[in-house]
């Protein structure tokens, strides 16, 4: 999914290769040793074919967990892959105890922003970065689980 994650973004918007970087560290860190009673990574798939992908780890802020890489492929999109793979991270996030879930996107990201909202996620802040070859804005959304 990392290949997935960086030909996707660079097709549809352009984003250069430090953006699939992020991608493959961020793997490489949960593979390295994660707690699976408190994280998880899952793939989607649909007719056999991989549709999707998200994971939840343990953020650095006690009590909260980072929802991370989320995706979903093009000829996935509409099918309700992106929401069962929320909810699949949520469901793990309130099973292990914790009381928030954040997660950290861009600006623009339309069809994530209403899967995040569907499931409560709120908005808490935006800043302009120069990430992955462009400007973006950094958005990070949070849910509040108790």
């Amino acid at each position: 999914m990392v290949l997935a994650h960086g030909e996707i973004y660079a097709e549809q918007l352009g984003w250069s290769t430090e953006f699939e970087a992020m991608v493959a560290a961020i793997v490489a860190e949960y593979a390295a040793g994660h707690d699976p009673a408190r994280e998880g990574a899952w793939i989607a798939e649909v007719d056999g074919e991989r549709a999707g992908c998200v994971s939840l780890v343990a953020d650095e802020e006690p009590g909260t967990a980072r929802l991370r890489i989320l995706l979903v492929t093009p000829t996935a999109r509409g099918l309700g892959v992106g929401s069962l793979l929320v909810g699949t991270c949520l469901d793990l996030a309130r099973k292990a105890g914790y009381e928030r879930v954040t997660l950290w996107t861009v600006a623009g990201l339309d069809s994530a922003r209403r899967i995040y909202e569907a499931a409560g996620f709120r908005l808490v802040r935006e800043e302009p970065q120069h990430r992955f070859g462009h400007e973006v804005i950094g958005q990070t959304w949070t849910l509040a689980l108790r």
